[in-house]
């Protein structure tokens, strides 16, 4: 049964720090490209950050550069983005995406809420 599951969202201050996890079971992790995407109310899903599946290239969206790190640990069937000096912009649902040759995963969402 494939699972892609997101954890470790939450509400934090401006310029807090989280770390969420996507924890992947059920198909071949170490294939799947991971992106990180987010979907605040009333706009579009964004993607935020990408990695590879072997090189573990990265690659970010330009608002989130310097702030944001992705991650992964294909022993673990985990990718992780670090999500530093986070701003109220960044307020959305993320999403975890893992996308392969013919399939694409996606997770259920967790909420970040960057307020004071």
């Amino acid at each position: 049964q494939v699972q892609v599951v997101e954890s470790g969202g939450g509400l934090v201050q401006p310029g807090g720090s989280l770390r969420l996890s996507c924890a992947a079971s059920g198909f071949l992790f170490s294939d799947y490209r991971v992106n990180w995407y987010r979907q605040a109310p009333g706009k579009e899903r964004e993607l935020v950050a990408g990695i590879s599946s072997t090189r573990g290239t990265t690659n970010y969206a330009d608002s989130v550069k310097g702030r944001f790190t992705i991650s992964r640990d294909n022993a673990r069937n985990t990718v992780y983005l670090q999500m530093n000096n986070l701003k109220p912009e960044d307020t959305a649902v993320y999403f975890c995406n893992a996308v392969g040759l013919l399939k694409d995963f996606w997770g259920q969402g967790t909420q970040v809420t960057v307020s004071s």
